[in-house]
């Protein structure tokens, strides 16, 4: 049986994908790797401040990467991300 600190990883992990807008970020961002915080806004049409605070969530969850560009943040799906885009299709 697991411990009760994996349990709390779990739970870190699927709250990091349990909302539709981050769920909508997370299919963009495989389809379009790199995108930044404002192109993701534009492209689901939200404001840049809740995609961001989607996004923080979703990267504190090992979904996504941040890298900062000169510009702008860029935004990356992890490996995570993407078997979780998986185990959420299977559910349809």
């Amino acid at each position: 049986m697991k411990n009760k600190l994996e349990y709390r990883k779990l739970e870190r992990i699927v709250k990091g994908f349990a909302n539709h807008r981050r769920l909508q970020i997370l299919e963009l961002l495989k389809r379009q790797p790199e995108l930044s915080i404002q192109e993701v806004a534009e492209q689901v049409k939200s404001d840049e401040k809740n995609v961001s605070s989607h996004v923080n969530k979703m990267a504190i969850s090992g979904l996504v990467i941040k890298r900062n560009d000169i510009r702008s943040v860029r935004l990356k799906l992890t490996k995570r991300g993407s078997i979780i885009l998986k185990f959420v299709r299977m559910l349809e």
